[in-house]
């Protein structure tokens, strides 16, 4: 089959490559002028979550708190952002947190699977660095964390529960003052260099062939028919079109994986969806000093802030802001992009001082798609030629490798090898009903 994917992240180049795997024939449309530049280019690094790391749940505290859930929350009045925080909200109980996770896992356990399978089979380096410290500050944390720690002692999932002094033993960055309740080890979770990932995976399936990729052509419109798909692009940088020419690319099929460009897209074809996009912001700053940058990758469990090192910087990532829809297409205010910056940089003085020299940093942003169930969109749709995979949010760019292959299974008219009731949860019409 010939197939189309739209969005050219992390998202899209994976379903490249399942699709391709599959024998199909695909064309990856991207706006920018190459892979990776969107929401890929930021991410903090963390490549799978854990129940710890669920945008959904106890320990992911309402987005309402402020700076102390880790969220730069400025929902205006009567706004879709106030609308969706209370929707989050909703799954902060133990019982929804655990449905949805026990959802979420066997994707997890995929993408696993994939991200293994692409790594070993083409000997791939992405700056992989193997090891998860997830801090807490005080018992109201620890509390909050506990039906998480349930379902890892419950899966068996490797991990270590330590004291603060135990923390400070293993990770010599973190300070002994203020003192700190403790923290949970994950010496197998891994961490990684997600734009380069997906810079290399488009390497190999450039040198595969059957795949294309046409960089700085956006999509205006998705035209369906009862055989055939079809996109229409919107011109080219500096291309002049005369009135009623449209460029249109036929298929057999379409992958809506762009990010935030899908709501959009989707939404022309008659299928809203209640996702929002949350603002994330990252910093990327030079060792300040060597003997204080850390060896295991630091998170704040609750405010969601990661510390990765990357070679010879820090990546601190994190500080979404929630704001109305309206405002997300605008530049972030600089007295939110400072809040935001602000809580980042906290985070380093308090959890690996002296490790960064933030001054220095190169500050980004970027809009990611979340669902107020907290799992991503995945499957097809009403109409046989269309398919879509978003929202997969901030937790964890790996999620994307096994819902890519998902969908090239539903593609390809073989069963996913998830469960149903994983299917069930992460398909496009659960918010109808």
């Amino acid at each position: 089959m010939d197939v189309i994917v739209i969005g050219g992240g992390i998202v899209g180049v994976a379903t490249a490559y399942q699709l391709r795997a599959a024998g199909h024939r695909v064309c990856v449309l991207e706006r920018h002028a190459t892979v990776a530049q969107g929401a890929t280019y930021g991410h903090g690094g963390i490549v799978l979550p854990t129940p710890l790391d669920a945008w959904f749940g106890p320990a992911f505290l309402d987005a309402r708190r402020g700076a102390r859930s880790g969220v730069v929350y400025r929902p205006g009045l009567h706004s879709s952002a106030r609308r969706f925080a209370r929707q989050l909200a909703l799954m902060q109980t133990s019982e929804a947190f655990r449905r949805q996770w026990l959802r979420l896992r066997p994707l997890v356990d995929l993408s696993r699977e994939a991200i293994a399978s692409i790594e070993a089979g083409f000997h791939l380096e992405f700056e992989q660095r193997e090891g998860i410290l997830q801090v807490m500050r005080d018992q109201r944390e620890w509390d909050q964390a506990q039906c998480a720690l349930e379902l890892l002692r419950e899966f068996e999932m490797h991990h270590h529960v330590l004291s603060a002094a135990q923390c400070a033993d293993i990770e010599h960055s973190l300070p002994a003052e203020p003192p700190f309740a403790g923290g949970v080890l994950f010496e197998r979770e891994r961490t990684a260099n997600c734009p380069l990932f997906t810079k290399l995976v488009k390497q190999v399936l450039d040198e595969q062939g059957e795949v294309q990729f046409l960089f700085g052509r956006a999509v205006d419109a998705i035209r369906l028919e009862g055989h055939r798909a079809a996109v229409e692009l919107a011109p080219a940088e500096g291309e002049r079109v005369r009135k009623r020419e449209v460029d249109v690319m036929s298929c057999d099929a379409v992958v809506v994986a762009a990010g935030t460009g899908s709501v959009a897209l989707l939404e022309q074809l008659g299928l809203p969806l209640p996702l929002h996009a949350v603002r994330m912001l990252s910093l990327t700053a030079p060792i300040a000093y060597e003997e204080c940058a850390p060896h295991l990758t630091v998170v704040d469990s609750v405010r969601r802030v990661s510390m990765t090192r990357m070679n010879q910087r820090i990546r601190v990532a994190g500080a979404a802001v929630l704001q109305p829809e309206r405002e997300t297409a605008k530049p972030l205010p600089e007295p939110l992009a400072e809040a935001g910056t602000a809580l980042l940089a906290q985070a380093t003085h308090d959890w690996i001082p002296g490790a960064a020299k933030i001054s220095a940093a190169h500050a980004w942003e970027g809009l990611r798609l979340l669902s107020p169930d907290g799992l991503p969109v995945v499957g097809a749709t009403a109409h046989p030629r269309l398919f879509v995979n978003v929202g997969h949010g901030p937790a964890g760019w790996g999620l994307a490798c096994g819902s890519a292959k998902v969908v090239a299974d539903l593609i390809s008219g073989a069963a996913p090898l998830v469960p149903p009731e994983t299917l069930a949860a992460l398909r496009v019409d659960r918010f109808a009903s």
